[in-house]
């Protein structure tokens, strides 16, 4: 019983302080420091990050330059010259005409007809 009695007489201060407004009174002074706790423990190494994953293929290289112009063929061998061909027969020596009939003189128109 000890502890419920004080614990009702804490229950009816703070309800009747709520009700009375006195001024506020000086502040006091300023408490002791506190002394400095004990160092934590050294926390848990943290575990290792998933593998990452593989890159993207590079692209395409490009197109090599155009080759070069080939080399200049060599000259070809010079060809030997046909045999020179024999000589062709000599011609018989042709007939010998005969003499025309003599013609016989005319009064008329006379026709000259040039050689061909």
């Amino acid at each position: 019983m000890k502890y419920s009695n004080l614990i009702v007489v804490v229950l009816t201060t703070l309800a009747l302080s709520a009700c009375i407004n006195a001024p506020q009174g000086p502040a006091g002074p300023q408490g002791a420091t506190g002394n400095t706790g004990e160092k934590g423990n050294t926390g848990n190494t943290g575990y290792t990050g998933a593998t990452g994953g593989t890159g993207a293929t590079g692209n395409t290289g490009s197109t090599g330059a155009a080759g070069g112009t080939g080399a200049t063929g060599d000259t070809g061998a010079t060809g030997y010259t046909g045999a020179t061909g024999n000589t062709g027969a000599t011609g018989n020596t042709g007939a010998r005409g005969n003499t025309g009939a003599k013609g016989t003189a005319s009064d008329g128109t006379v026709v000259i007809v040039p050689a061909r």
